[in-house]
Formats: C-alpha cells, structure tokens, sequence
C-alpha cells in the first residue's frame, strides 16, 4: 500500500489552529492525508493529538523582529520538512509563509499559503506599514510565485488586493473562511431581560472594539438600556491591542461585562440579541460566522470581510468604519424591533448553513489539496 501523502499545517499558535484550522485538517484527514502541525505549543497539545494529528513543536516570535529568533524558527522549520517530508505545506498568515517558503527552499514540497486578513500591516498607513507592504509583496512573489504553489484568501476584496501587489492571478485561490459546525452551533431563543450585544474577538483597536465602547456610551446617555459583553482577550503582541487596564476600567462601566476567554461560544450567543463587529478589516471573520449560525442578526462595518457575512438589511446592518453615531444607531434600530432581528438572524443561520459549514469548507480545501499534491513527496536537500 502506498504511503499516505502528508500534510504539514504551519501556525505560529496552537489554540489558533484549533480555533480556525481544525475543520478542515479533519476533512484532509478522513481524505487520506496525513496531518502534521507545526505550532508553538501552548495548552493545545493534547487536544492536537488526540485529533490523530502529528505535533511539532515550533517556535514563533510574534510582536517585534528579532533575526536571531528569525532565523532560529526557519531551521527549526526546515528540520520537520527534512524529518516528515511533506506533500503540502499548509502555511497559515504571513509570518508562517515567509518562513516556512524559506524553510522548505531546495524541495518540491507545494505550499498552500493562507494570507489571512491583511491586518495591521494593511490597515494603516504610516511609512512603517507601507514599507512593510512593499517588503512582504516581494518576498510574497519570491517565494510564493512560483512551481504549484498558490495563496488562499478568504474574500475577493483580499484578492483584489494581493493582485495590486503583483501576484498572478491564477497563484490566488478563494475559499470562504475556516467553516463553522453548524451542527453543534445551532439558532436559540433569545434571552430575556434588556437586549444585549455581544462582540466576540481579540480585544483590538483594529476590530473597533474602542469604537463600540463609544458607541454603548452615546446608547446609555440617550437613555437606551443596551447591555454590552465582551468575549475576549487582549493581545500584548498585537500593537493594535488595548490594555488590560483600560478593559477592566470599561467592565465597570454600566450595562458592560468582560467575558475573558471563552471555551463555548454558544453560551455567548445564548445570553445575547445581536452581534456586533466594527472591525476595519477582516479575512472571514468567525465570530460573525458562530453568531449566523445561532441565528443572531448582526451590525458589522462595510469593509473586507464583514461583509461577506453580514449582508446589508439581509443577514444585518452595515455601517462605515470609526462611525460612532452610524455604529450607535444601527444598533438602536435592531433593539427596538424584535421582528426585525428574527428575520435577519434566520437569514444569517440560512446563510452560515448554505455557505460556509464545516463540511463545505472542508470539502474545498481537500479538493484543492488534492489537486496540487505531487505525485511523490517533497524531499529536502542537505
């Protein structure tokens, strides 16, 4: 019997792959892949390898450049590409990419390389972020633009944009997020009491996090009794992340509680009315996703992203980015209309099961697995 041809995911986090990657390693996985995951390893040990999955531990310095660091994570990588040879190299963000294109330099392994929301690099614009721009469109046509290789984003809106940076056109693939079970996350009754938003997310000035605080504030001094939670937390790393401080001064506030982390998101969208997200930019974002298939109507930014999934007087409201009173408003507006909110949040469920399940997903990406694996593995010269 031949060898099953191997599968490698690269993710600089453990509880990342688990969060956002695990669906579709499942359905590589019952396709005859074998799966193999190169992380830093946190608390997700386990969890990885109970899935049947093979774990390398891998470390990556997220935050601030450090070359050494750099160069440490590329040999470490390029010793699990020697060791497993791999037929595809599932490389998750940019960061895992471009090291991970370095790593495996020499062989024939095919990289599938997800750029996953295009964030604070590609949000801002100071000459920090431009350079930083121009640098990763190069390296990104070095080292990605070439044999079989392609990039998988998750909206056309990302495409457009890694076009702009001179990717080819054929080397970009579209597939719509990561799948969320809508098995396990189904529509429930909403809670009594007074209407409550939730925002489900990394606690980031990037997710517009600061924008809906001042939202609920302008709500609660018109006299609107909305309750806000918080499901998530900060990200030292990130230099769009607010401070622990400043949550903990906002969970005092009237009507506002800080969930932390949370395991079972179902149990958010249970005690909640409407999502919210009033991000500047996203890939696909789940939290939205989770929240569709609970049957929760949503009020979203117009950007990249959101708007896939929150669908204008569809699936939810949209409103433009930093818009405090727009964001305010739209959030009154689902508040004061129960028959409103029902016929958007069976919308969303509608489209979270036509559009974006787990088995759908999973069934795209191992079709474009399937296309691009070699007929034999890849080999690392020494």
């Amino acid at each position: 019997m031949a060898p099953r041809p191997r599968l490698l995911y690269v993710v600089t986090e453990d509880w990342y792959f688990l969060s956002h990657r695990l669906p579709m390693a499942r359905a590589a996985k019952a396709a005859g892949f074998e799966v193999h995951v190169a992380t830093n390893v946190a608390d997700g040990a386990s969890a990885i390898t109970r899935e049947g999955f093979v774990l390398h531990p891998v470390r990556f310095v997220r935050g601030r450049l450090s070359p050494a660091a750099t160069i440490a994570t590329i040999f470490a990588l390029r010793r699990v590409f020697q060791a497993i040879k791999p037929s595809i190299a599932h490389n998750v963000a940019v960061q895992p990419t471009v090291l991970a294109s370095l790593a495996a330099i020499g062989s024939s392994v095919v990289s599938v390389s997800a750029i996953t929301g295009l964030g604070y690099t590609f949000i801002t614009d100071t000459l920090k972020a431009r350079v930083l721009r121009f640098l990763i469109g190069m390296v990104l046509r070095l080292l990605v633009d070439r044999g079989r290789n392609v990039l998988l984003v998750q909206n056309p809106d990302d495409r457009a944009l890694l076009q702009s940076l001179g990717i080819g056109e054929d080397r970009i693939v579209v597939i719509p997020g990561s799948g969320v079970d809508v098995a396990r996350l189904r529509p429930v009754p909403e809670p009594e009491g007074p209407v409550t938003v939730a925002f489900v997310g990394r606690l980031l000035s990037d997710k517009g996090v600061r924008v809906l605080i001042d939202a609920h504030r302008l709500l609660r001094a018109k006299g609107v009794a909305i309750a806000l939670l918080l499901a998530g937390t900060v990200d030292p790393a990130n230099p769009a992340s607010v401070s622990e401080h400043e949550v903990e001064a906002w969970s005092r506030e009237p009507g506002i509680t800080w969930l932390g982390h949370v395991d079972d998101i179902a149990t958010v969208w249970a005690r909640a009315h409407i999502a919210v997200l009033p991000s500047r930019r996203e890939g696909l974002p789940k939290s939205l996703l989770e929240a569709a298939a609970c049957g929760r109507p949503m009020v979203a930014t117009d950007v990249p992203g959101c708007r896939e999934v929150a669908i204008h007087d569809q699936t939810g409201l949209l409103v433009p980015p930093e818009d405090v009173t727009g964001l305010a408003a739209a959030i009154e507006m689902l508040a004061s209309s129960k028959d409103l909110r029902m016929r958007l949040g069976a919308a969303a469920r509608a489209l979270a099961v036509d559009r974006f399940s787990a088995d759908a997903i999973g069934e795209a990406v191992t079709k474009l697995y399937l296309r691009l694996a070699p007929a034999n593995t890849g080999t690392i010269g020494t």
